[in-house]
């Protein structure tokens, strides 16, 4: 048996059952560790019907859509957290992607959310590769790929993905479309582990407002 010191017991599950035979487990200093008692570990939020429709940016792929999505529910996150947390002490957020133009897309929209600016120094934006080797409190991974033929490009690169799904200690949020992740093994079950504990959303549930 391994034991791991950085995540929350629900975050490393997927990735324990699916690289390391179950054999991975969180050290009890970590495993129930929570942003407050009330808050949930980890959200696979669906954009599956929401239109949100991936472009080519020259040779990157975007997602204006769902970046402006990341960030209403990262100001949403982040109001619910302020009651709990004050000053120095809030939590640290990573908001990542496997593409350089989303990540450019979400750098303008952290900037143009004043809400957030108050806390913009606790918030990091980079590509998966970048991020690589650090790790934060809350990671949002926007997946960006949202089209009709099923095509995942970088993330058919299960490896470097579960990298970046396990960087959160104590929150992950991913966020795509089920439609178009789910023809991959490796995504369906990750999208069948969120329903089992109770962590899948529809973005439909935050858009109406």
């Amino acid at each position: 048996m391994q034991e791991q010191y950085r995540m929350h017991a629900a975050i490393m599950g997927y990735s324990s059952a699916v690289f390391y035979e179950d054999k991975l487990k969180a050290h009890a200093s970590v495993a129930e560790h929570l942003l407050h008692q009330e808050d949930v570990p980890l959200h696979f939020i669906d954009t599956a019907g929401c239109g949100f429709e991936e472009q080519l940016d020259g040779t990157s792929t975007t997602n204006p859509e769902e970046a402006a999505f990341v960030f209403k529910h990262l100001s949403q996150l982040v109001a619910s957290l302020q009651p709990h947390y004050r000053g120095q002490d809030f939590p640290t957020i990573a908001v990542i992607s496997p593409y350089k133009q989303q990540i450019q897309l979400l750098k303008e929209q952290l900037a143009g959310s004043p809400d957030l600016q108050p806390y913009a120094s606790k918030i990091t934006v980079n590509t998966i590769d970048s991020f690589q080797g650090q790790e934060r409190d809350i990671v949002y991974i926007s997946m960006t790929r949202s089209n009709a033929d099923s095509k995942i490009g970088f993330l058919s690169d299960i490896r470097r993905m579960n990298v970046a799904m396990t960087r959160a200690r104590k929150k992950l949020v991913v966020i795509g479309d089920s439609g178009t992740l789910s023809q991959d093994e490796f995504y369906a079950g990750f999208i069948s582990y969120a329903e089992r504990h109770n962590a899948y959303q529809s973005a439909w549930e935050f858009m109406i407002d």
